[in-house]
């Protein structure tokens, strides 16, 4: 299993009347998260935009359980569970600045290729990244 932290600082134009982070952009925020784990293994999405590859989101599943507040900075952790094959499937867990669950997530993306618009696996370059995390699971 692989997992990331990113810290978020909620910015102001991230709330709504009532001073919550508006619940739309908590999809924002798992893009951010999810982008810097990727990162984190050292394949950034642009390279494997560069590479000919696209990831679009096929589906997105967000559980709301407390809100997030102006200038809070908050954690969202990035976990996978499972090697990507043809999909990749991110979960996400946001907390607050006590490290209390405020929100879960999930979505799922599909390795395309970026001239034919043809379903891929997903790229050796990124679970050779990915093996050493699921090392233990194959035991």
């Amino acid at each position: 299993m692989y997992t990331h932290d990113h810290k978020i600082r909620v910015r102001y134009a991230d709330t709504d009347q009532m001073g919550y982070v508006y619940y739309g952009n908590y999809a924002h925020y798992y893009e951010e998260a999810r982008s810097e784990a990727i990162r984190a293994l050292g394949m950034p999405y642009k390279e494997m935009e560069l590479g000919g590859i696209m990831l679009p989101i096929t589906r997105m599943n967000i559980k709301y359980i407390g809100p997030a507040f102006y200038d809070e900075l908050i954690t969202v952790r990035t976990i996978l569970t499972e090697m990507p094959g043809r999909f990749i499937q991110f979960k996400y867990e946001i907390y607050n600045e006590s490290a209390k669950l405020i929100n879960e997530g999930e979505t799922q993306l599909i390795f395309l290729d970026a001239n034919t618009r043809k379903m891929l696996h997903a790229p050796a370059f990124l679970t050779d990244r990915l093996k050493p995390y699921f090392a233990q699971a194959d035991i």
